[in-house]
């Protein structure tokens, strides 16, 4: 088996005295697409947190392409090619959508992602460029959380929540851009709360109970029933 893009080893995670992961162990490779299933408060936020910095952990439990990252500062570790769409979007409301966008690019890695690149992918973004981000709609909202991780040129994207609060036809609309950014090697976490959305957009599901893992397989093969008791625990 070829080395892991991302690979977590033991990966435990606390918030003060309360410990949200215990001893996960998950492994990306290249052009992969993982969507991470579960429950509210199952842990699934806090595991991409833990891979981009954003909560701590032992340094040697999370490594990209073999170097150890863990708590690495997240700055750091976008620059190195790691980059997430935050649940909730987090956009800039004082800034424009383009300029949302440009923000994206600090990093300065080199790749195909650009303004005209994004502007293909969501041509609505181009029409809204000069709009506040925060004016727009949440579908549209997203596609501008999107492109700005994207405006990093990452090998691995991590997508928390990307469908939450959606209506059907705008989530298809998101979920029919994942296909272009495999294309070319991107590897992605998705986060999805919808488990048929998430069995059809990935290669492999992994569902997150009380913040161990609960259930792993292809996402072609593991059955509603499996899900069913590895999601609720019964």
């Amino acid at each position: 088996m070829s080395a892991a893009l991302v690979e977590t080893h033991g990966l435990t995670a606390r918030y003060g005295d309360a410990q949200a992961l215990f001893g996960i162990d998950l492994r990306l490779d290249a052009g992969e697409v993982v969507a991470i299933i579960g429950a509210n408060g199952a842990g699934k936020s806090t595991f991409l947190k833990a891979l981009t910095g954003l909560v701590k952990c032992a340094r040697d439990a999370v490594l990209f392409k073999g170097q150890a990252v863990g708590s690495m500062a997240p700055g750091a570790i976008v620059r190195m090619g790691l980059a997430m769409v935050p649940e909730g979007r987090r956009l800039f409301p004082s800034l424009s959508v383009e300029e949302n966008l440009l923000m994206g690019a600090f990093a300065q890695r080199p790749g195909p992602w650009n303004l005209k690149r994004l502007f293909a992918l969501f041509p609505i973004l181009e029409q809204k460029r000069r709009s506040p981000a925060t004016s727009l709609s949440g579908g549209q909202q997203q596609m501008v959380a999107i492109g700005r991780a994207l405006m990093g040129n990452p090998e691995v994207l991590l997508c928390d929540e990307l469908s939450l609060g959606l209506a059907p036809i705008v989530i298809k609309e998101i979920y029919e851009a994942v296909p272009a950014l495999t294309r070319e090697g991107m590897s992605l976490v998705i986060v999805e709360q919808d488990v048929s959305v998430a069995q059809r957009v990935s290669q492999r599901v992994v569902c997150f109970q009380e913040g161990r893992v609960s259930l792993e397989g292809a996402s072609n093969e593991l059955t509603r029933e499996q899900i069913s008791r590895a999601y609720f625990g019964v």
